[in-house]
């Protein structure tokens, strides 16, 4: 489970139930105190003498203690449908806790997680964006995620609907490490349609919660997962997202955890680009236009990874395949474009870019269009 006995979970976890304490104050009575035991034996003179500790809190304190029983029971069939579910924990007293989520303002005290901690995942990238991005914005994700996977790097992302959803599977598609950081209990998956998804990254990276087993997906429950995501990474890259939001959100988390922020620009006029393009204006993110710009920014950092990194191999086109993959570019163009372009019929267009397809440089979008990977 964790370094910290059971007596000590359980008494966690009474502390964490009473009304106005957070992982703060819980920090500040260990100092105090040293451990919980005393915390939960100390009087209401000693309690309030912590500094944040009012007597009405004091009380509260106090009072819980009527209720470590209960607790202790809701702990014990937790800890029964973890192992069930092979669910861990870990807390921020623990060796293995994410070395990185250690040094923000308000770590998490306790984590649960489906798959393996690795030394490694301190070099990640977090890659967020809207629920809802457009077409531009679906290629920027992939491509990113992918290049700088194939970097070694790990991407780090809320599992959402949208830029999230495409860097994970983006990031598993190119063989890459991925951790998704959820606002719910990692039994009760959000949005319902990623369960295979959630599953596939417990397999090969890692999920992470701060929520108890049943924990619905509240809308106060994700501001508390955006600031692990930008806790978690060297730094953060927002693809696309309007003004407000929760990819806003997490890049301020990141600066206020004096973090780098990326953005990538976007059309004016679109709502999904108002956000990324007021965050380069703004100077609070550093623009970029390929994951190279990010791995030279954060070139100390990345370094013990990046040495292990392996170069993409040559990919050999034929004469033809040339000719149609100079015609393309990020920006997705209609088949019977490409083929006036090229001088080639549709159905040969189809067929080269098919083989681009297959080779990983091209993309196909609905509506027989087509993109640069």
């Amino acid at each position: 489970m964790t370094k910290l006995s059971f007596d000590q979970f359980i008494d966690l976890r009474l502390l964490l139930t009473v009304e106005g304490i957070g992982p703060a104050k819980v920090r500040n009575l260990l100092t105090y105190f040293r451990s919980f035991e005393s915390i939960f034996s100390a009087g209401l003179k000693d309690l309030t003498s912590v500094y944040g500790i009012s007597t009405n809190l004091s009380n509260r304190i106090i009072q819980s203690k009527t209720d470590r029983e209960k607790i202790q029971k809701i702990v014990e069939s937790e800890l029964k449908k973890n192992q069930k579910l092979n669910i861990n924990i870990v807390t921020v007293w623990d060796e293995d806790y994410p070395e990185p989520l250690k040094n923000i303002y308000d770590p998490p005290l306790i984590l649960y997680y489906k798959g393996e901690l690795k030394k490694d995942d301190i070099y990640s990238i977090a890659i967020v964006g809207t629920r809802q991005p457009s077409d531009y914005g679906k290629i920027q994700a992939e491509r990113f995620a992918q290049e700088l996977a194939e970097h070694n790097i790990v991407i780090v992302s809320g599992l959402a609907r949208g830029i999230d959803s495409i860097a994970h599977k983006s990031t598993l598609k190119s063989g890459g490490r991925t951790i998704a950081v959820v606002g719910s209990g990692l039994d009760v998956i959000y949005p319902p349609e990623n369960k295979n998804l959630f599953n596939e990254i417990s397999e090969s990276g890692l999920v992470f919660s701060e929520f108890e087993l049943g924990t619905k997906p509240d809308a106060q429950n994700f501001p508390r997962r955006n600031r692990i995501i930008s806790g978690l990474s060297l730094g953060t890259l927002v693809v696309e997202t309007g003004i407000s939001g929760g990819a806003i959100q997490t890049a301020q988390f990141a600066l206020d955890q004096n973090k780098e922020v990326f953005a990538i620009p976007g059309n004016l006029g679109i709502k999904q680009s108002e956000g990324t393009n007021s965050l380069i204006q703004k100077g609070e993110a550093k623009l970029i236009t390929a994951a190279n710009d990010i791995i030279v920014e954060l070139e100390s950092k990345l370094k013990p990874v990046m040495n292990k990194s392996i170069s993409k191999p040559q990919v050999e086109l034929s004469m033809f395949e040339e000719k149609v993959i100079q015609t393309l570019s990020v920006e997705p163009k209609q088949i019977d474009i490409i083929a006036d372009e090229t001088s080639l019929s549709t159905s040969e267009c189809l067929v080269y870019l098919l083989t681009l397809e297959f080779k990983g440089l091209v993309k196909q979008l609905p509506g027989k269009r087509f993109c640069l990977l």
